[in-house]
Order: C-alpha cells, then sequence, then structure tokens
C-alpha cells in the first residue's frame, strides 16, 4: 500500500505599519519571495515605507519582522 502525502498551503499575511515605518528597506531585501516593495507615496513623517505589495508567494516567515529595525511589522501565518 503507497502512502500519499497532502502537503498543505501555508498562506502569510503580513501588516505594515506605514506610520512607523521609515523605509530602510531592509525588509524589502530580506523577504525570499519578493511579497514586499516600497510605496510611492510618502507616509506622515516624509519617508517612502515598505508595503505588502504581493501576497501570492508570502509564506509567513517572519523574516521581515525580523528585520525591521522599528518594529513596524506584524506576521500572520495559516496552514
Amino acid at each position: 500500500m503507497k502512502e500519499t502525502t497532502i502537503k498543505k498551503k501555508i498562506l502569510g499575511k503580513i501588516v505594515i505599519d506605514l506610520e512607523v515605518c521609515k523605509g530602510c528597506g531592509y525588509c524589502i531585501s530580506a523577504c525570499p519571495n519578493g511579497c514586499i516593495s516600497q510605496d510611492d507615496k510618502f507616509n506622515g513623517s516624509g519617508y517612502y515605507p515598505a508595503i505588502f505589495s504581493n501576497a501570492g508567494p508570502c509564506t509567513g516567515c517572519a523574516i521581515c519582522a525580523y528585520s525591521c529595525p522599528d518594529i513596524a511589522i506584524e506576521v500572520w501565518r495559516e496552514e
């Protein structure tokens, strides 16, 4: 009898506090799936914040949150 393994797709979601983000780009560089980009609009402090732009490949790994010096990113993960 052959065993079948069913893999569930892991979905991630991140929320970036646009008013706290200073646009350093660390999260953009750290994201292994290219889910984060730089906004083209200023936030209230005059920075171009990072935005969650490509949710499809996000796995919720939280590397972006760990790399953020301003603690502006929250990550959720669903299986």
